[in-house]
């Protein structure tokens, strides 16, 4: 139940965090933080949960994560749907709080809710197969960081690090195709405010960091010299 407690907290951070940057900051005139600001923010709500809850959940903190995780024999099958369960809660959680702060400006309007989307819903008009191919892609390389920055041999202390600076990487990438998830659990919390279509394309975003994260698990595995 710690674990669990701490996935949900930790997911609940890493929404209003990364999200929020992009609602709240973003575009605000003359100031604004832009794709750069949105994804430091990204990266570094990883890292903060990173040494504030990894010590107790691993601070997953992504259905994909923990997905790829159990693939490359770092995480037991027992523990995966109460993980996920977790991180969808805190991930809405985590989205329902930001509605209800930026909802609290004058004409406020929903929008895209920072929600993730392809064709006319991405942000520079990418297509569904750009983004199911950035997405697959971009999540791969996310866990065969994951997998190798906390192996066993790994320098001490610094997992977090590489981890959220990977995801900031991601960002930087992949803000202009889709959005940007490589995590179900963010595209979910946000999708359920933003309506009808973000909904409609949610499938993209739960399949593409999926497989991505399946094919690191076993790609990883493969390679390592860590014994089962």
């Amino acid at each position: 139940m710690k674990k669990l407690i701490a996935e949900f907290f930790g997911t609940f951070w890493l929404v209003l965090g990364g999200c929020g940057s992009a609602i709240l900051a973003a575009a605000y005139p003359e100031l604004g933080i832009g794709f750069v600001g949105v994804s430091l923010a990204f990266g570094l709500t990883v890292l903060t949960m990173a040494y504030a809850i990894g010590h107790i959940s691993g601070c997953h903190l992504n259905p994909a994560v923990s997905i790829g995780l159990w693939v490359g024999g770092r995480f037991e099958g027992k523990d995966l749907l109460g993980y996920i369960g977790a991180q969808l809660l805190g991930g809405i959680a985590g989205a329902a709080t930001l509605y209800l702060i930026a909802s609290g400006k004058v004409g406020y309007e929903v929008g895209d809710f920072a929600a993730n989307g392809y064709g006319e819903h991405s942000p520079a008009g990418y297509s569904m197969l750009a983004a199911l191919i950035t997405e697959f892609v971009l999540t791969f390389f996310f866990l065969f960081i994951i997998l190798g920055s906390t192996y066993p041999k790994a320098p001490a202390g610094l997992a977090g690090i590489a981890i959220g600076l990977c995801l900031t990487l991601i960002h930087l990438i992949s803000i202009p195709v889709t959005n940007t998830s490589v995590n179900p659990a963010r595209s979910t919390s946000q999708a359920l405010f933003a309506g009808d279509w973000a909904l409609g394309q949610l499938w993209l975003f739960w399949v593409a960091p999926i497989a991505g994260a399946i094919l690191a698990g076993v790609v990883y595995k493969f390679i390592s010299t860590e014994k089962e």
